[in-house]
């Protein structure tokens, strides 16, 4: 018979051992930074009935969709954690307590063409609060102190958080009288760091947006405001009185600027950015874009924002909401691409190997059971193999520690233990031998899987 060539798909990450325990650790690492701040785990179902999922899809959504019928059934697979949370809300409504704090870590399949860190199956991170009919504008200052939080657990240092909202833009274009154009003009404007403020004026003066070269100047001056914090709100203070949606905006950009150092959100990682506007007409508030600060050409590594109603295709209940999404798969790729991947982490399956040297088994079962009781990983190794072998399977797996049960050690009731870094090796009591174990491990504890390299 003929054998089958083994494959990955285009646009499907599969790791080996090493990376995947890696990409483990920062999982792992995110969904503690989010519990701290209160947020519940969810998960929902990869697989959603078309007429739900894509409710609200259209265009292009619709055509990256993953869709298939079995029997009678339409079916998908979920294009983001979005979409599934505002069915869960809408659906578990009466039986859930808001405001509703949740995160989660799940992937999600897009049937976009694969190219360089972009994949067709990934694993997204988000965090929402939904409110029942209102949202506290507060809310919206401590998403920022969760993404420093977050990113700085990971062991990332050099990375700010870019912070806009959506009524100033909406209230400044409206007080030039280019509300039906602001679409094209955010288009327009998103590609300033990349064209450049000339290129940006040519686009928006052509026939196509059609604006004035006073409007675009004035349109440049404004989203080109910069400074200190509190240097950007005193130059939209200026605008204040022209337009009631600006001047509520306005107010909502101050109430996060001014407890952001409440919430631990130190000034260096964090600025005021009329450029940023996210999605054209989902985001209604506070928008958010996280940067690499060495790295700008990798764009937004974490964003989201305020919205008004997260399940309006399925409830008349006004649900508003504020969230952020990491693009998990596409952050490891890129920090690995970097050389931000942390090779001081451990990636070894195991804290001990324990290899028995007599034919009876028993005492070598009965000190890796010890181990695992203690809370320290153990694995049993019996194949008959050359020591030598077995030592270079340590080695290979990076396992920080080697036991020996031989006849003198089962003799004395005693352990022989190999430090694999050091090299050197100690003959000592089971309970010194679980002792000195758990004191080497917690010395390397707290190592973060990112490390960033010295520019």
């Amino acid at each position: 018979m003929a054998k089958q060539k083994p494959r990955t798909l285009s646009g499907f990450m599969e790791l080996l051992p090493e990376k995947q325990v890696q990409f483990e650790k920062m999982a792992e690492l995110l969904r503690r930074s989010y519990a701290l701040y209160g947020f519940t785990p969810l998960d929902t179902p990869i697989i959603e009935a078309s007429e739900v999922l894509l409710a609200k899809a259209g265009g292009e959504t619709e055509k990256q969709i993953y869709r298939f019928t079995k029997g009678d059934s339409d079916l998908s697979l979920r294009f983001d954690l979005t979409v599934p949370l505002a069915k869960y809300v809408a659906l578990h409504y009466g039986e859930l307590t808001f405001p509703f704090r949740r995160f989660q870590i799940g992937k999600v399949y897009r049937g976009e063409r694969a190219q360089r860190g972009r994949f067709r199956e990934f694993y997204q991170a988000d965090i929402d609060v939904i409110g029942d009919g209102k949202l506290d504008i507060v809310n919206e200052a401590e998403i920022p102190a969760v993404i420093y939080n977050t990113f700085t657990a990971l062991g990332l240092k050099r990375f700010q958080i870019r912070v806009n909202n959506r009524k100033i833009l909406n209230g400044f274009y409206a007080m030039l009288g280019l509300s039906e154009k602001s679409g094209d003009i955010m288009r327009t404007v998103d590609k300033l760091d990349k064209i450049g403020p000339d290129k940006v004026a040519e686009l928006l003066t052509d026939e196509e947006i059609g604006l004035t070269a006073e409007q675009a100047g004035e349109i440049l001056k404004f989203i080109g405001i910069k400074g200190s914090q509190g240097e950007v709100l005193a130059s939209l203070e200026g605008y204040r009185g022209r337009n009631e949606t600006f001047d509520a905006g306005l107010d909502e950009l101050t109430t996060v600027v001014k407890y952001l150092s409440a919430f631990g959100v130190p000034e260096d990682h964090f600025t005021v950015d009329l450029t940023i506007a996210r999605g054209l007409d989902y985001y209604t508030g506070t928008v958010y874009e996280t940067a690499m600060l060495d790295h700008p050409e990798i764009g937004s590594v974490c964003s989201g924002g305020r919205y008004d109603s997260l399940a309006e295709y399925y409830t008349d209940k006004q649900l508003p909401g504020v969230g952020i999404s990491i693009g998990l798969t596409r952050l490891f790729y890129v920090l690995e691409e970097q050389g931000y991947l942390n090779d001081q982490l451990s990636t070894a399956p195991a804290d001990v190997l324990v290899i028995p040297m007599t034919a009876d088994l028993a005492p070598a079962i009965s000190f890796a059971t010890a181990l695992r009781n203690a809370g320290v990983r153990a694995q049993l190794y019996t194949e008959q193999r050359k020591f030598k072998q077995k030592m270079s399977y340590a080695d290979k797996l990076k396992i920080p520690y080697v036991a020996f049960l031989g006849e003198d050690e089962i003799a004395q009731s005693a352990v022989s233990v190999k430090d694999m870094a050091t090299g050197q090796q100690r003959t000592v009591s089971v309970d010194e031998a679980i002792g000195m174990v758990k004191a080497g491990l917690a010395g390397m504890a707290g190592i973060a899987p990112i490390k960033e390299p010295k520019v």
